[in-house]
């Protein structure tokens, strides 16, 4: 009888705690990660720097038709013209240092993998030190969805390029910070052959998926 209430207590205490637990939870998600609109953003207009430390651009193109290998750029800057009123007046420039690619090789003291894709028949960061793309027009498609048209310059071959793009949520005041914050997803696929990096070509894929990730902070 006794190990039965004691069960009963315990199970009891768990279960308050847990509702505890979900509420701060969910109120601080409230608080501190809302999601609202593009139409209807609190936050203020103006311009947004990327935070490098919450910010990824991953890409991934099939290897031999069996799987897609994976990779990444560590390095880059972005800045966000927001127009809180009418988003689709927005603007985005974005610059990619491609000598920050990162494989994640597992046979580097073998082959420096990331060195041969900084070689010239890859991405040429000798000659070409930077991928950019500049926006050229935002359309706003959902609640929290639209695209984002701009030009895509690699390789000195400027083509454009359409990315889907997700607006995960907002801070109107971030916690460390003490300003405003925008986060955002996006994909796009591009022919890596129409900006003349063809080498490998059908064996390693010529369209090449990109994932972006970013949190925007305003800038004072």
């Amino acid at each position: 009888m006794f190990a039965r209430s004691h069960g009963i207590k315990t199970n009891l205490k768990t279960f308050t705690t847990a509702l505890a637990l979900t509420t701060a939870l969910t109120v601080g998600g409230l608080v501190y990660g809302q999601s609202a609109t593009a139409a209807d953003l609190p936050i203020p207009s103006g311009t947004y720097a990327v935070d490098p430390t919450h910010a990824s651009v991953i890409w991934k193109v099939r290897h031999l038709g069996l799987a897609d290998y994976t990779a990444r750029f560590n390095t880059l800057d972005a800045t966000l013209e927001f127009n809180a009123e009418d988003p689709a007046a927005s603007s985005v420039d974005v610059t990619i240092d491609p000598a920050s690619v990162d494989t994640d090789y597992p046979n580097a003291e073998q082959k420096d993998f990331n060195a041969e894709l900084r070689g010239e028949q890859f991405f040429n960061t000798g000659e070409f030190p930077a991928i950019t793309f500049k926006s050229t027009s935002i359309e706003i498609t959902g609640d929290n969805t639209g695209t984002i048209t701009g030009d895509l310059t690699l390789l000195g071959v400027t083509k454009p390029v359409t990315l889907d793009v997700t607006m995960n949520g907002y801070l109107e005041e971030h916690p460390f910070t003490k300003d405003a914050a925008i986060g955002f997803s996006g994909t796009t696929t591009v022919k890596r052959s129409e900006f003349g990096l063809d080498y490998g070509v059908p064996y390693v894929g010529d369209d090449v998926t990109v994932l972006i990730e970013a949190e925007f902070n305003r800038v004072p």
